[in-house]
């Protein structure tokens, strides 16, 4: 295998194409995760895959992401189980949703999708403000 360029192109033996890394322009998400409970550490790796594949076409738009997963009732079993997502973003401030349900993925799925819906609803909102003004713009002249 050699390399041209280190950071862009890259050429191996059996795939004689050149391959261009993305990760040089855009900006890497900080994922954190917190958890006291044992089964919900096992999740650690999942849970950083699920948000990386849940906002990577908001990623420029966050750079922090904070999961935080609970066990409500403790050892009693029941829809119990709380996961909490904090999303800083750039420009909107934080965002927070939490969610509750029977298991740690249903709980983290939901929560990463509410969160999803909302910082799309702001960006569409940031950029519908924008045509509209230009639109009127338009009028005045």
């Amino acid at each position: 295998m050699f390399t041209f360029s280190k950071d862009c192109f890259s050429r191996t033996a059996r795939h004689p194409t050149f391959r261009l890394s993305l990760n040089r322009w855009r900006s890497v998400m900080q994922v954190l995760f917190k958890s006291r409970h044992p089964q919900a550490t096992d999740l650690r790796d999942l849970t950083e895959r699920r948000v990386r594949f849940v906002l990577r076409r908001l990623g420029w738009l966050v750079p922090r992401a904070e999961v935080q997963m609970s066990d409500v009732n403790g050892p009693r079993g029941g829809i119990d189980k709380r996961c909490q997502v904090e999303l800083r973003t750039d420009g909107a401030g934080s965002v927070v949703v939490a969610s509750v349900a029977s298991d740690w993925r249903t709980a983290l799925d939901n929560a990463l999708a509410r969160a999803a819906r909302f910082l799309m609803r702001l960006w569409r909102r940031g950029s519908d403000s924008r045509r509209m003004r230009q639109r009127f713009i338009g009028h005045e002249r």
